[in-house]
């Protein structure tokens, strides 16, 4: 009998230890999110005026462009207007078989053609251009993808910002929606600004780094000799920005900066994007956090473990799905075990928690994206990417794919 008890004793602390984790690992990103979001929400206006008087001396912008015939004649476009007389704009047609590199000429780039198919990627085509520029480096090094619009007046606010701090700076990046969106459309709008501009907004106000999104980014040429950029990283901008943080450069928002892309219309195109996007995010929050965390409590810099915490968010979709199914999990271990509520109320309460960040951002950023009613389809838009979870289970996408472009 005394065994037995021993065994019931021994297995309901183990009960208990395992809500006390699930609800921990739910209570963490929730709160991280609420923080950000709230703060963004209240200090929007003051990031507004934020903004620097210095001007490079030499800029140069990279673009690396893989068979982007159909769109970079509209990129170039809005570009072009920005450079300054000594500026030198750098196209890679990387890996090209299309009109890429012809056009990119036509609109006054200096045209590297490089081919090699066993190294494909963005990050191969970004090293293969920055050891051109090497030759005469500039100041500002900018890199911008070939199927973005860069809004009037970016070029000069990461540059600027970039030389007067001597850190790298990611622009806001966000998507546009098609003329009549679905509500899918509109929600997928909504979280990826939640992602690329809530949320590095609120870690710019707290004057924390944030992560590299994508195009629109601007490096002090200084700070590029820490980083390996040849490699095949599915998610070769985020993995750069955690390089150059872990070197001691960390990069930080720019709110006066704006870059957008279109939403892919096809759900086969947007799944392959997304599936690109969050596996790599997943992968990266599974093997950098751990070092993050290490050095940033070895260095005692807290904007490394900042950077960690904020890579602990998943996916807003992804979040919301773990959240259900951890709270259904917590209560019924509850339930079925008689253990204390406490870890239950702390999921209940990070839930609670989650819903304000959404209605936060929202009411603050994306009424103009997203009617309220609209709002609600959010569970249908979980639902469209519980495939893209579970393929992450069975084997993480490895590999880079390039995104259909759509005329």
């Amino acid at each position: 009998m005394l065994g037995e008890g021993l065994v019931v004793e021994s297995l309901a602390v183990s009960i208990q230890a395992a809500e006390i984790l699930l609800a921990a690992a739910l209570v963490l990103p929730c709160t991280v999110l609420l923080i950000e979001v709230l703060v963004a929400v209240i200090g929007r206006d003051v990031a507004k005026r934020q903004q620097s008087s210095l001007v490079p001396v030499r800029r140069a912008i990279l673009m690396p462009a893989h068979n982007e015939a159909t769109v970079i004649q509209a990129t170039l476009a809005t570009l072009t207007p920005q450079l300054n007389a000594t500026d030198r704009l750098v196209v890679v047609a990387d890996n090209c078989t299309d009109a890429t590199a012809e056009i990119a000429r036509q609109a006054g780039a200096t045209v590297l053609e490089r081919q090699n198919d066993r190294q494909r990627g963005k990050g191969y085509a970004l090293d293969f251009g920055i050891r051109h520029l090497s030759q005469n480096a500039p100041d500002v090094l900018i890199m911008v993808d070939a199927d973005c619009q860069v809004k009037p007046g970016a070029i000069d606010a990461i540059s600027t910002l970039a030389l007067s701090t001597q850190r790298p700076v990611q622009a806001t990046y966000l998507l546009e929606q098609s003329p009549e969106p679905a509500p899918k459309e509109m929600v997928s709008t909504f979280a990826f600004k939640v992602k690329n501009l809530v949320r590095p907004l609120g870690l710019r106000l707290l004057g924390q780094p944030c992560l590299l999104t994508g195009t629109g980014m601007a490096f002090p040429w200084a700070t590029l000799k820490d980083v390996d950029l040849a490699s095949g990283n599915i998610v070769e901008d985020m993995k750069l920005g955690l390089d150059l943080a872990i070197a001691g450069h960390a990069p930080i928002m720019c709110p006066g900066a704006l870059v957008t892309g279109d939403q892919p219309q096809q759900d086969a195109t947007a799944m392959t994007q997304r599936t690109r996007w969050e596996h790599g995010h997943l992968q990266t929050l599974l093997t950098c956090v751990p070092p993050l965390l290490w050095q940033g409590l070895k260095q005692g810099r807290i904007g490394l473990i900042a950077l960690a915490l904020d890579l602990c968010v998943p996916p807003l979709s992804l979040l919301v799905m773990l959240w259900v199914a951890g709270a259904a999990l917590v209560t019924a271990m509850t339930l079925l075990f008689s253990t204390i509520w406490l870890p239950a109320m702390a999921v209940y309460g990070s839930g609670l928690g989650l819903l304000i960040a959404i209605c936060l951002a929202w009411s603050g950023f994306a009424r103009q994206d997203i009617p309220l009613n609209k709002l609600l389809s959010i569970p249908l838009y979980v639902l469209w990417k519980i495939p893209l979870y579970f393929k992450f289970l069975k084997g993480p996408e490895a590999q880079w794919i390039r995104t259909d472009r759509e005329n």
